[in-house]
């Protein structure tokens, strides 16, 4: 995680100098409510559980209705695993959970944002869209802490006041993908192949952010 933290703070003074001198910087608090999603494997299926999410974000204006942001959220959550249908190498009856009581986690996405604001810089309300990228940080009850690529795609509308405060009100995609092991296939002249098999989280959310402008 040190060297994440290492990553954002030189990303902030990097933008905070360049501030001095361009487009607006603003400092953004991030909350809101992420929904559950269910995650399937070969042998059982889980849970990335819905939550509270919070953050922060560092976010520059390259042009007036265009912005690069770095930010860092964390979803606070439950990944209950449970077992699929009964099978000679799962002997478990399906449906049985199997990190009872050993289910809290959490995810970390450390992203990078662009955003586009359509309308007059003007004007008080203005509609939004941006995408990100970045990677999750997964602290797992199961096995350990883990790093993977990770996206967002965002959409909402930003309500600005007569002061350097304003209101971001959107709704979000994130997702977040692994190799959790291997597909063999029988390939005629190669005999069995091995293609790594991925699983993906799609959480959709509803937030808002508090936003700061410096330039103000």
């Amino acid at each position: 995680m040190k060297k994440y933290h290492l990553l954002f703070v030189v990303f902030f003074f990097s933008l905070a100098m360049s501030a001095q001198s361009s487009g607006a910087f603003l400092l953004n608090l991030y909350g809101g409510y992420t929904f559950k999603d269910k995650v399937e494997f070969d042998n059982s299926y889980a849970y990335v559980e819905d939550g509270f999410e919070y953050g922060a974000g560092f976010e520059y204006f390259i042009m007036d209705n265009a912005s690069i942001e770095l930010k860092y959220n964390r979803l606070d959550t439950k990944m209950p695993l449970y077992t699929k249908a009964l099978t000679p190498n799962n002997p478990v009856p399906a449906g049985t959970q199997l990190n009872a009581g050993d289910d809290e986690g959490a995810i970390n996405y450390i992203l990078a944002d662009y955003t586009y604001y359509f309308g007059s810089s003007s004007q008080k309300a203005l509609p939004f869209l941006g995408a990100g990228a970045g990677v999750a940080i997964l602290e797992s009850p199961q096995s350990g802490n883990g790093t993977y690529f990770a996206w967002e795609i965002k959409a909402g509308v930003k309500v600005k006041t007569n002061s350097p405060l304003s209101i971001n009100l959107h709704a979000y995609l994130q997702s977040m993908s692994a190799a959790v092991g291997y597909d063999y296939y029988w390939d005629y002249y190669w005999g069995p192949v091995g293609v790594t098999d991925y699983a993906s989280t799609f959480q959709f959310g509803l937030g808002a952010s508090l936003s700061y402008d410096f330039s103000k």
